[in-house]
């Protein structure tokens, strides 16, 4: 059975969320058509709206509906520590620990040649340039731990290889609480490769 085009339509706009395939988007779109056209209108307001409003930081790249985020904007934050990371959900990630306290850089990516995505694409100069600007005096390499964000991280690190910044990697290993027989062997190899002494 084919649906009318304008349903078809907003099947296929679901179709554009991560991790929703053909049924789901048909059992969303009906949902909203079917039972909660408000809530409809609401989610077609809300995405209209953060589609006109919401742009990058100019100083992180983060998404930021002002020209600086509360985050570049605060005085109370350390200037000298930047932190490193593939996209605007891991700069949530590492606030919630509350153990952060410095400034941010968001690639929104990694290094891709196969999908054309380079050194420009990310930013990186922009980032090497603030790095260099005097007041920082450490860079925190915290992309994913990728094929592709280790890449992206060794290329950073090469970038800034002969200047005064310290240029430092997030730490990958065992998570707390974890048992090691149930770790995979390339998280223990991590670990191992990146252990510290207690004394």
């Amino acid at each position: 059975m084919s649906f009318s085009p304008l349903i078809q339509q907003l099947i296929d706009s679901f179709r554009c969320l991560p991790g929703v395939g053909p049924k789901s988007a048909q059992r969303m779109a009906f949902y909203m058509l079917e039972r909660d056209r408000d809530g409809a209108a609401a989610l077609a307001g809300a995405l209209s709206e953060a589609i006109e409003q919401v742009g990058e930081c100019s100083q992180c790249r983060t998404l930021s509906e002002k020209e600086l985020c509360d985050i570049c904007e605060s005085k109370d934050r350390d200037q000298s520590l930047i932190c490193v990371l593939e996209s605007p959900l891991d700069v949530m990630a590492v606030e919630q620990t509350g153990g952060y306290n410095g400034q941010y850089f968001v690639l929104q990516g990694h290094l891709s040649p196969i999908d054309g995505i380079g050194p420009e694409e990310l930013g990186i100069d922009k980032l090497i340039q603030r790095a260099l600007d005097g007041e920082v005096r450490e860079l925190i390499l915290a992309t994913n731990p990728t094929v592709e964000g280790e890449a992206t991280a060794h290329f950073i690190a090469e970038q800034l290889r002969d200047e005064s910044v310290k240029v430092t990697r997030i730490a990958h290993g065992v998570p707390v609480g974890g048992e090691l027989e149930y770790v995979d062997g390339g998280t223990l190899a991590h670990a191992l490769a990146g252990r510290r002494s207690l004394i």
